[in-house]
């Protein structure tokens, strides 16, 4: 069993080829697998919207893995430090379940998945949490408040402990927010 980190202090480990992520007052960063993109995002409100975890088979085939944690950021308050022209894009909605337009932005060097934005969410960045450079912030405030799409999580993992569980999406039309990240 791992060792329980002391989440009172920022734990920032050598973890791809950047070493300069940080945690300050109520911003940190989230950096590619190169160290060419940096971004700095706000780790509370009014800029930082949401948390999730999602199983949909988008999140799945874009992250080459089972799922995909993620946190919703306002344009508003997210900064490019470094790489902004280093980021490549790809957009698509034939595999959204909205059917809207979701745009990937990749780091054309080493392929990291920075953040997607979404036709039906405009205004807003969905941040990939493996990207953050600050490890306690994964446990602390960008802990998953809801895990979305379990009907198409795989059997043999289990749904994230005290986090809201939903079928398909977390809104509905009615809410001002997404029918689809």
């Amino acid at each position: 069993m791992a060792a329980a980190l002391d989440n009172s202090k920022p734990y920032i480990p050598l973890a791809g080829g950047a070493d300069d992520g940080w945690l300050k007052d109520d911003q940190a960063t989230a950096t590619c697998y190169c160290g060419a993109v940096q971004l700095a995002f706000p780790t509370q409100g009014p800029g930082l919207i949401d948390t999730f975890i999602c199983h949909c088979t988008d999140c799945r085939k874009i992250t080459a893995s089972m799922f995909a944690t993620n946190f919703i950021v306002a344009h508003t308050h997210l900064r490019h430090l470094r790489g902004q022209e280093t980021l490549t894009s790809f957009s698509q909605s034939k595999t959204i379940a909205s059917g809207k337009a979701m745009t990937n932005c990749f780091c054309s060097t080493c392929g990291t998945l920075m953040y997607r934005i979404s036709e039906v969410f405009p205004r807003h960045s969905i941040l990939r949490t493996g990207t953050v450079d600050d490890f306690t912030l994964h446990e602390t405030k960008l802990k998953p408040r809801v895990e979305l799409y379990t009907k198409d999580r795989v059997g043999w993992l289990c749904g994230a402990t005290d986090v809201e569980q939903v079928k398909g999406s977390a809104y509905t039309p009615k809410d001002t927010g997404p029918s689809e990240f």
